[in-house]
């Protein structure tokens, strides 16, 4: 099981990015304390997001983290409206995903459902 994965992001574009993420159904939780104000986290079903807040933050171009969402229709018009640009890309195993570039410039691949 996969627990968490940690990104960089810009301390501005933080809040931008929770709002995303959370399109994509994840929800805020407290950090640890310990960890100090510059950590926000996310989680949705047991595997959380954690967002670093740093003013240099480092991006990949093509790495990714990758979801399933509940609704795959509902999920890209959500992103839409909000203004995001979700991108469809070829089915690989006979369900739709599509890519976005959530505030802070990560990629995030979501489908309806995981390879078989």
């Amino acid at each position: 099981m996969l627990h968490h994965v940690s990104i960089e992001v810009d301390p501005g574009e933080v809040e931008a990015c929770v709002a995303c993420w959370e399109l994509l159904g994840f929800e805020r939780v407290a950090a640890p304390e310990a960890l100090g104000p510059h950590f926000t986290w996310l989680e949705r079903e047991g595997t959380q997001i954690h967002l670093i807040h740093t003013g240099s933050p480092s991006v990949p171009r093509l790495g990714h983290a990758a979801v399933v969402v509940d609704d795959f229709e509902a999920t890209f018009a959500a992103l839409e409206r909000a203004g995001h640009e979700p991108e469809r890309h070829r089915e690989l195993w006979g369900e739709p995903r599509a890519f976005v570039t959530v505030p802070g410039g990560h990629r995030v691949e979501f489908m309806a459902a995981p390879p078989g």
